[in-house]
């Protein structure tokens, strides 16, 4: 097995491993590794440390035993703070030194990609516009302009710059809590109402909303919600109702960012059926 190349212009798949692109030298982005196929294939590639931009708990474990390490820094569809790219561009600098690295999202098309390409900038490894084109490699939609933006307007950032960022950087970073979690899938859910009243297009009076964006923010945010310790001792009708409404929301995400437009009317039917999910978890263990 041979790692890809850095100039190829279609992503890898193998069983457990899939849509690997090379941004740099020992520098790839993919999906996350599946089961010990993945991470066996990971330890194939060479690879010393795993960076992870998705929202649900890495598998540390599994990487353990093949002698990887992860760091976990989750990032949205939305874009990446500069904070975060200081810090992401911090952990591939030193990581990097003691071996080939990994950066994986959920399938690994949009937020590793917009990860992969602002790192590549910061590091000088790549310009602005080599790394949009290696973005394209890996399938990232249009759909998310602020991933995009986050590698076409990154900056080379010095080494003293990168020095000065905090380094303690943690193998998962725990949700904040069922609470705060609800309240921001509450928040979510009212963009997408006005998502939604405005013909799943971006509303004329807020032109910050992304449907692409919104629609993987709420999917993010419920696979949080499973991962939380505060809800581990929950009944298995919760987490079946909670699959459920996921479900609902991945299968909208699939329509939103599909290659051929949704009608309109089945994009707002399916996004009636994760109200109706949450509805039902809410009358069984929070009313």
């Amino acid at each position: 097995m041979s790692a890809p190349a850095v100039d190829a212009t279609a992503p890898v798949d193998w069983p457990g491993l899939h849509n690997v692109v090379a941004y740099y030298d020992d520098f790839y982005s993919g999906g996350a590794p599946e089961g010990r196929e993945g991470f066996a294939l990971l330890a194939d590639l060479g690879i010393v440390t795993i960076i992870s931009v998705d929202g649900a708990a890495p598998d540390v474990e599994a990487a353990r035993t093949h002698d990887m390490q992860y760091i976990h820094l989750p990032i949205g569809y939305d874009g990446i703070e500069q904070a975060r790219v200081l810090e992401l561009t911090r952990a591939t600098r030193d990581s990097i030194a003691n071996g080939p690295v990994y950066v994986h999202c959920h399938h690994g098309k949009h937020r590793s990609a917009g990860a992969a390409g602002a790192i590549a900038v910061s590091l000088g490894w790549l310009t602005h516009d080599e790394a949009v084109a290696r973005m394209r490699v890996s399938g990232t939609s249009n759909d998310y302009p602020g991933l995009y933006a986050a590698a076409a307007t990154a900056t080379r950032l010095s080494d003293e710059i990168l020095d000065a960022v905090a380094a303690n950087f943690p193998a998962v970073s725990r949700p904040a809590g069922i609470t705060r979690t609800m309240v921001e899938i509450d928040f979510v859910n009212d963009n997408l109402k006005a998502i939604r009243d405005a013909g799943w297009q971006t509303p004329a009076d807020h032109p910050d909303l992304v449907p692409a964006a919104e629609v993987g923010r709420l999917v993010d945010l419920m696979r949080f919600l499973k991962d939380d310790p505060s809800v581990q001792d929950q009944p298995g009708d919760f987490f079946a109702q909670l699959d459920a409404a996921l479900g609902a929301a991945n299968a909208l995400e699939a329509l939103v960012t599909a290659r051929e437009p949704v009608p309109a009317e089945h994009l707002t039917s399916q996004f009636a059926l994760i109200g109706q999910s949450c509805k039902s978890c809410h009358r069984a263990f929070r009313n």
